[in-house]
């Protein structure tokens, strides 16, 4: 097993599509543990997990159709995503102090929060419509 300290300096990218169900976000967490302490990414799993878990729950939640837990490593960055097949942008998170004590709606806020930068875009691919929200962790 690769430590942190001996992290993969190469690219590599994974897609896992899931199907619109709540269950799917504990199997998106468990699978991305799973990605980056392969890859020697494990300083990174517990906020990683959370970032995923909000970007999945947020696709599964808000959407009708499938989704996907899109992860990428690039130059010393971990590029999270959820893809799902809404195109419409998701709403601005309001202010991480304001959305503490709520139950529900603080999923953007904390990516807000936990992320080094956090944005979505538009895809539109054969015939397929959407759109992917990310956030990025740098590895240092």
């Amino acid at each position: 097993m690769l430590t942190d300290s001996h992290a993969s300096t190469e690219s590599w990218e994974y897609c896992l599509y899931i199907p619109n169900d709540l269950r799917a976000v504990t199997v998106s967490r468990r699978t991305l543990r799973l990605i980056l302490t392969l890859h020697g990414l494990i300083r990174l799993v517990d906020v990683a997990e959370l970032l995923a878990a909000e970007l999945i729950s947020n696709a599964v939640q808000h959407t009708k159709g499938p989704a996907a837990l899109r992860v990428r490593w690039a130059a010393g960055k971990l590029r999270i995503g959820a893809w799902d097949a809404d195109p419409a942008p998701p709403e601005s998170p309001a202010p991480l102090e304001q959305v503490a004590e709520w139950e529900d709606g603080r999923g953007l806020a904390l990516v807000e929060a936990c992320a080094d930068v956090w944005g979505w875009q538009p895809l539109s691919r054969e015939g397929n419509r959407g759109k992917v929200v990310w956030c990025e962790l740098a590895a240092a």
